[in-house]
């Protein structure tokens, strides 16, 4: 390397480094720092001198030693290999480096990445003479037996085709197709190419959302729908099922890859993630489901830097297989702690801290990470999408903080936690008086379509009774509920049917952890012709210990155990059983009016 390409250490702050006779280096480039070779980035020059932020534990340097530069931003490597590994938060493969330094990461282990020696059965799809363009699928590898992965031309580059190596098994760093470029360069492609983790990858165009993502949990497929392509934030304090409801969302979503970030989460949480995931079945594929995520593990113990790191990271392995013509959904858990990474970096370079000592840049940071969600064409002509789901763990819980207000401006659907819920057992514990979805009119169509045509104006209906019980809660505080009348009673009785019968669901219940749109719509169906039959009665005068039957409550209560989800031909007969009971009821009270008017007339004469 050049002189010009050598820095060395002048002053160490933990993982910041400040380098001096940095001249020929640049902003984002990845460098190594000391004797141990740790990986760096330069995040700000300054004349000769640079600071770099340090993505290992820098105990160990000194200054005067070298920073040598690797002419590079920090990237990641992209090809197969990636679905199925687990990374840390700069794609260094954790079980290889478990093999090389059990128990625990050593400095100075250098780049490693996806496996470079493994054979990959390659099909080359193009011919000599063809023309290539950026993003054009070259050729195929079975990466796993759910997932395709597709070889593409890097952006940026293109030209004809000169040189295609045969169809055989090949390692990723194996040439495989050259091109002629129209300057009059050749270009080599192999399995692998490399991207920055800071700049989104090209498309073609921005699409519009008109798909939801299903998660097959209740309150958000009917409720407050998550939309492909879209951003929602999960936040909540702790204890309240952050994580849990990622964990649902991880292993149910109909998302053709999964992107799960740990990201400065607790030990023992990432280690819960790292043993069940392996162990799950993909419902779709019924193979194991980690033949289509991506696990990126970032515990709270792990360098401060890397944590800050590994949320880009996330996104542009999702961005990767999204080119591919995917629907990539990212977990980020939690973002919080990404924002505390930025914090003590931020406090480390002496920079003036904005609210709560958060850096000024937070809300633009924030920003460019969702908008890195979307449904999008890409340069090979395919419809792909990025949804982006972010945990927010707030301080004992105050959503006032900035990384939660932020968050609330950049996000299409906003799913509150609630600790009162969570302590009463009721999970997935979302707050639907403080929740929302701004996704409800872009989907509105495909509900109508797919689901069934009054789906959302039911769904108008109870949640309107959700806000009418919260309003009647707060009188009978203070006065009692048999103050009420019986209509406002029979609100209360439906809303708490509601919310335990269908806002409720139990993960670990096989009929129950997830359940498709289908009978989502029946259950909520059943509830709201319950509703209706239940109105009826009170309106002609029926008292509600009459109209609210235990034996009758109770069957609609456990429809959600009690009915297969393959089954649902079963709700007829609880729609029955609902029609016979009011139906009868009424003819009671009729006929008992009825005798009423003429046992007065014997009493007169």
């Amino acid at each position: 390397m050049a002189d010009n390409n050598k820095g060395s250490i002048a002053m160490i702050n933990g993982p910041v480094i400040r380098g001096i006779h940095m001249d020929g280096f640049r902003m984002r480039e990845m460098v190594m720092v000391g004797e141990q070779r740790l990986i760096g980035e330069v995040i700000s020059i300054e004349g000769e001198t640079a600071t770099i932020q340090v993505y290992e534990e820098s105990e160990g340097l000194k200054a005067g030693q070298e920073i040598l530069s690797t002419g590079k931003p920090l990237s990641l490597k992209l090809g197969p290999g990636i679905i199925g590994n687990m990374f840390d938060g700069i794609q260094r493969p954790l079980q290889r480096i478990d093999e090389l330094s059990p128990g625990f990461l050593p400095q100075g282990i250098g780049f490693l990445s996806i496996d470079e020696e493994a054979l990959w059965d390659v099909k080359l799809t193009v011919q000599v003479g063809q023309r290539l363009s950026q993003g054009q699928v070259f050729g195929e590898v079975p990466e796993t037996q759910s997932i395709l992965h597709k070889l593409m031309v890097p952006p940026g580059f293109g030209g004809t085709v000169e040189f295609v190596e045969e169809n055989g098994k090949y390692n990723i760093d194996r040439v495989l197709i050259r091109l002629k470029t129209d300057d009059g360069g050749i270009r080599e492609l192999k399995m692998a190419q490399e991207w920055p983790i800071r700049v989104p990858r090209p498309i073609k165009e921005r699409k519009l959302i008109t798909r939801p993502l299903i998660t097959g949990q209740r309150i958000l497929d009917t409720f407050f729908p998550i939309a492909k392509g879209g951003t929602a934030a999960i936040p909540g304090g702790f204890g309240t099922g952050k994580t849990m409801t990622q964990h649902q969302l991880a292993k149910w979503s109909d998302a053709d890859i999964i992107v799960y970030v740990g990201c400065g989460e607790r030990g023992n949480e990432m280690t819960e993630v790292l043993e069940d995931f392996p162990k799950l079945i993909d419902p779709r594929t019924k193979r194991s489901l980690m033949e289509r995520t991506v696990l990126i593990a970032n515990t709270s113990n792990m360098p401060v830097a890397a944590r800050e790191a590994s949320i880009y990271t996330g996104i542009t392995l999702a961005e990767y297989y999204r080119d591919m013509g995917y629907d990539a959904a990212v977990m980020a858990d939690s973002t919080s702690r990404w924002a505390e990474a930025l914090r003590e970096i931020s406090g480390r370079l002496e920079e003036m801290p904005a609210e709560e000592g958060y850096p000024a840049y937070l809300p633009s940071r924030l920003a460019g990470f969702y908008e890195r969600a979307g449904v999008v064409q890409t340069l090979s002509g395919e419809e792909g999408s990025v949804t982006i789901i972010g945990a927010v763990s707030p301080a004992g819980g105050d959503f006032s903080e900035p990384v939660t207000q932020n968050t609330k401006r950049f996000v299409g659907a906003f799913l509150a936690l609630d600790r009162k819920l969570a302590y009463a057992r009721h999970f997935p514990a979302i707050n639907w008086l403080s929740s929302y979805s701004g996704y409800i009119d872009p989907l509105s169509d495909w509900y109508t379509d797919n689901v069934a045509h009054d789906i959302l104006e039911i769904r108008a209906r109870m949640l309107k009774l959700l806000h009418e019980e919260s309003r009647l809660l707060e009188i009978v505080k203070l006065v009692g509920e048999d103050v009420l009348p019986d209509d406002q009673r029979l609100i209360l009785e439906i809303a708490r049917l509601l919310r335990n019968g269908f806002m409720s669901q139990n993960a670990f219940h096989p009929e129950d952890t997830s359940v498709p749109l289908a009978k989502q719509y029946r259950m909520l169906e059943t509830i709201d012709y319950l509703y209706e039959r239940g109105s009826d009665a009170v309106r002609k005068g029926i008292p509600i210990s009459r109209v609210r039957d235990d034996e009758l409550f109770s069957k609609v209560m456990k429809i959600k155990y009690s009915i297969p989800n393959d089954d649902l031909k079963q709700f007829d007969a609880v729609k029955n059983d609902i029609r016979a009971f009011y139906d009868k009821l009424e003819q009671q009270y009729e006929s008992l009016n009825q005798s009423q008017p003429s046992q007065s007339r014997e009493v007169g004469k």
